[in-house]
């Protein structure tokens, strides 16, 4: 583990892939003067920028006015590709069956009495009566998960990007812990609340599978991504890139992750490394 001050940055990095909430957004979820200007400065020297954030693409303005170049994003944890060019329209979706959203909700309610369930579609999430509300979506139904999972005809219905897990005793990385053990054969879990709230997604979907597909469509290897990230459902994308950088607020399995490790959400970290980057392109010896 190295840090982004002791330790040079790639030379000529082709995308950055940057985490939101903890890593990119300051604790009031705006976006600093400092890093604005960095991502600028990213793409304008012919870095692409993609937001990667387990956020849906409907919360998405916290950065919609600072995305230029293609304008796509990937939201719930690789479940979706967004266009922010096109008020968060959806140009890829990566879905979660019905079918196995049920089972797991079946497993966990035997796992783990007390769990709460919510569902996010492509067009909003619902949930439980349960389950903590959300205030940002008032316009959401409120029903038993298997209610809200029900489709009359298998393959019809609105898609399931994440099915979401809350409960209210379980500390957050036993929670995920158990669920990874009793139905981690039949999706992906991780997490990035503080608490006890696990996020499912289709199997083999995460930030990194996602953001591998959209590399791989502009030729861009692994070598030539640098990624950040605070949280367990940035490991993947943190093991994935070439050149990666947890918080200095990170968890630490986000720190174990990474080759690096950069300042806090709130003291700009990413775009102290985007600066590093951007001032060795000009003077070699910056880098070192």
């Amino acid at each position: 583990m190295t840090s982004a001050t002791d330790s040079p940055s790639p030379a000529a990095p082709r995308l950055i892939a940057t985490d939101l909430d903890g890593t990119l957004l300051r604790d009031d979820k705006t976006v600093s003067d400092r890093t604005v200007a960095a991502l600028a400065a990213a793409e304008e020297a012919g870095i692409e920028v993609f937001f990667v954030t387990g956020r849906p693409a409907r919360w998405m303005d916290v950065v919609s006015d600072h995305v230029h170049g293609h304008g796509l994003a990937i939201c719930a944890n690789g479940a979706a590709v967004a266009d922010l060019h096109a008020d968060g329209k959806l140009v890829k979706v990566r879905p979660l069956e019905r079918e196995i959203a049920l089972d797991i909700v079946h497993t966990l309610r035997a796992a783990t009495p007390g769990t709460s369930f919510a569902v996010e579609l492509t067009t909003g999430i619902h949930y439980e009566p349960t389950y903590p509300p959300f205030h940002l979506d008032p316009g959401a139904t409120v029903a038993i998960a298997e209610k809200l999972l029900h489709q009359e005809t298998p393959g019809t219905g609105t898609p399931v990007l994440k099915l979401l897990a809350h409960h209210a005793e379980m500390t957050p990385d036993d929670f995920l812990a158990l669920a990874r053990t009793a139905a981690g054969h039949r999706a992906s879990f991780t997490r990035s609340s503080p608490t006890a709230l696990l996020e499912v997604s289709g199997p083999g979907v995460s930030k990194a599978s996602t953001l591998a597909l959209c590399c791989a469509e502009r030729g861009i290897s692994p070598a030539e991504v640098v990624a950040f990230g605070d949280m367990p459902n940035d490991v993947e994308m943190l093991r994935w890139a070439g050149t990666s950088y947890a918080m200095g607020n990170a968890h630490p399995a986000a720190i174990a992750a990474a080759s690096g490790r950069t300042a806090t959400n709130g003291d700009d970290g990413v775009a102290v490394v985007i600066e590093r980057i951007l001032a060795a392109r000009r003077t070699p010896d910056a880098a070192r």
